[in-house]
């Protein structure tokens, strides 16, 4: 059964542009990753700066493990420091995710 989940993070400052193109130049290995970790229907939107990430996933504690063992997604996410701001929950380390406050299929 897949469960649906978001975060919020934010782009620095005057990175906004280079923000979308590193992911319109996405590495095809950091999409088998997310694909290999359960990550479907993955989706990130901006408003100024705020990022909103969504992305639909069976098991998160296994996607999580496995993004937190890849290689590849250790290299994006250092790729991608310079340019945003990430906000880890301790008790994951994994973005704060948002609680579902509600749904219309």
């Amino acid at each position: 059964m897949s469960h649906r989940y978001a975060w919020v993070l934010e782009v620095r400052p005057g990175y906004e542009e280079e923000y979308k193109r590193r992911h319109d130049e996405i590495w095809p290995e950091m999409l088998d990753a997310l694909r290999e970790a359960g990550v479907r229907n993955y989706s990130i939107f901006r408003h100024g700066l705020t990022l909103f990430g969504y992305f639909e996933t069976d098991d998160l504690e296994e996607t999580i493990a496995r993004l937190g063992e890849s290689e590849v997604n250790r290299r994006w996410a250092e790729y991608m420091a310079p340019v945003m701001k990430i906000e880890v929950d301790p008790a994951r380390n994994f973005p704060y995710l948002l609680p579902l406050q509600w749904h219309m299929d």
